[in-house]
């Protein structure tokens, strides 16, 4: 089954990754005025999303972008997820586009993430427990690598390798179309 994938390699910060068995899905099931491939920085808050889109959200049947995003992706890959916002996630707490997009996310969905820290972060135990309540969620983990990490400290917390990353967004994707199907 074909998929469309919309990766941003360049620039791994938190992003999406859609796919469709159509060649392109149509205006009608996309979130409207919105692209169809996202890139969604941990940092905006959601008054610099709300400024950002005056037009919206003045009465009680415009699009909500959280809900909306949910709705119109298949697979929610964040990469890297940092200890900040894994902490957010694991305790509920939706102060950002991308912690409220997860929190309201449907979890017959898949939804991907790759934990990257500092190797002493990594090794706090709040981040086992942490991580234990995403995968308690039902979110698929690619776990993070052992190398020298830019800060210059050696040891586990890096984010896998691309590659990687890609083929597991594969092979979940074949997955769950073949759960969706039969």
């Amino acid at each position: 089954m074909p998929c469309q994938a919309f990766l941003n390699i360049l620039n791994l910060e938190h992003f999406w990754l859609a796919s469709s068995p159509n060649p392109a899905p149509s205006i009608s099931h996309r979130p409207r005025a919105l692209p169809l491939a996202w890139t969604i920085q941990a940092s905006a808050s959601s008054r610099q999303a709300r400024s950002s889109l005056p037009d919206m959200w003045k009465h009680r049947s415009d699009p909500v972008l959280h809900v909306d995003l949910r709705r119109w992706a298949d697979l929610m890959l964040v990469a890297p997820l940092d200890a900040n916002t894994l902490g957010k996630v694991a305790s509920g707490i939706c102060d950002n586009l991308l912690t409220c997009v997860i929190r309201a996310w449907d979890r017959s969905k898949p939804l991907i993430f790759c934990p990257a820290m500092n190797t002493v972060m990594w090794e706090h135990p709040l981040t086992a427990q942490q991580m234990d309540q995403l995968k308690a969620f039902g979110y698929v983990e690619i776990p993070c690598v052992d190398k020298k990490l830019v800060c210059g400290d050696q040891g586990l917390g890096a984010m896998a390798e691309v590659e990687t990353i890609v083929d597991k967004v594969k092979e979940v994707l074949s997955q769950h179309s073949g759960v969706q199907q039969s």
